[in-house]
């Protein structure tokens, strides 16, 4: 079979990646009216929880994983005027407050514990003890008070024929949403916006580094960061308005970075990685493109979509041979540590197959 020719791309382009968006974006739109009206209802029940906005494909606490599984982060009000603890003593405990004798394992590079007296400004109810061990914001508390609000919501407005909790089986709110044309799952992780300083975790950029440039670099870095409850102890650091910016102009020099990612993601749901809870979701690709950027800076490194396209796959391939994806700016973590290796090696050997003999798949 004779390798992609740019006729193949375009053709690509207008019948897969395209059409995807369009099927993911009327997806978006239903599965956000539902979620922006159940929140509304858990905002008014508890304060401490925003409700989202209805703003479309782009909405900023929006994540599409792949077509039919999606992350929500809702807002959490109230606590404002964050700064880093630079000593902290752990303490340990079950999620119901009693002491634990043998530690439980620390945060891991992405991760943190969180203390209510780290915000300068703060609701009385974050210091209760629904939420708050000896000061600790609990997330699996969070968690607990967020679901019982869920659930109750889902009844009050009326959804029940829309929209289930899942079970789980750590502290995630996951749910199951009906659309007219198909079953989307939705995990919900509330969410402490950070919007007033960078974390020390997160030593980025790297020395010497030409992408992005510098100016850019101080633009997203104001951004901040936000902290999911994502585990019972520990809070997740989170880049969503920073990943953003990265994205945002990624093409201004005319480049094919973007035209790249897209293939790649609509090659890895129809080929590489398929179904509804792929092994690999868009954020990893996503993780790829932005080391794939930084290691070929130039605006000549993008003209060729072939080049830039198997370059891009190419790194793929390593991370998944070698189980090992850096975060991009918290290079200590590796996203794939908790993956099943034997789905990654199956991976592996689809994109070490496509990489012999480069075909899109036209059907």
């Amino acid at each position: 079979m004779k390798p992609f020719t740019e006729e193949d791309v375009e053709f690509y382009i207008q019948n897969k990646v395209e059409r995807r968006h369009q099927l993911v974006s009327k997806t978006v739109d239903e599965v956000q009216k539902i979620i922006q009206q159940l929140t509304a209802e858990i905002s008014y029940r508890d304060t401490r929880f925003q409700a989202i906005s209805n703003s479309g494909v782009h909405n900023e606490n929006f994540r599409v994983l792949a077509p039919s599984h999606f992350l929500i982060t809702i807002p959490l009000r109230g606590l404002t005027g964050y700064r880093e603890r630079q000593v902290r003593h752990w303490r340990y405990y079950t999620v119901h407050g009693a002491k634990l004798l043998s530690p439980v394992r620390d945060p891991e590079e992405l991760q943190q514990w969180l203390e209510v007296e780290q915000f300068s400004k703060s609701l009385q109810q974050w210091h209760e003890t629904e939420v708050n061990i000896e000061g600790d914001l609990v997330p699996a508390k969070v968690l607990a008070i967020f679901r019982e609000l869920m659930e109750k919501s889902i009844t009050s407005c009326n959804l029940s024929s829309k929209v289930s909790i899942l079970e789980s089986f750590s502290s995630v709110v996951r749910v199951a949403v009906e659309t007219p044309d198909s079953q989307v799952e939705v995990e919900l992780v509330p969410t402490v916006e950070i919007p007033t300083c960078w974390p020390e975790t997160a030593r980025w950029p790297r020395c010497f580094k030409r992408w992005p440039p510098q100016e850019k670099v101080q633009c997203i870095k104001s951004f901040g960061f936000n902290l999911l409850a994502r585990s019972n102890y520990h809070w997740q650091l989170g880049f969503s308005r920073a990943e953003r910016m990265l994205i945002e102009g990624l093409d201004e020099d005319g480049g094919c970075r973007m035209k790249c990612f897209r293939v790649m993601r609509q090659m890895k749901e129809d080929v590489w990685c398929t179904g509804n809870k792929p092994i690999l979701t868009t954020y990893h690709l996503q993780m790829v493109l932005f080391w794939t950027c930084e290691k070929y800076p130039r605006a000549k490194d993008w003209r060729c979509f072939r080049e830039g396209f198997l370059r891009m796959v190419k790194k793929l391939h390593k991370c998944v041979s070698q189980h090992f994806l850096k975060h991009y700016f918290v290079r200590g973590t590796n996203l794939l540590k908790y993956a099943n290796t034997s789905d990654l090696d199956l991976v592996a050997g689809k994109l070490a197959v496509f990489l012999e003999n480069p075909v899109l798949c036209l059907d």
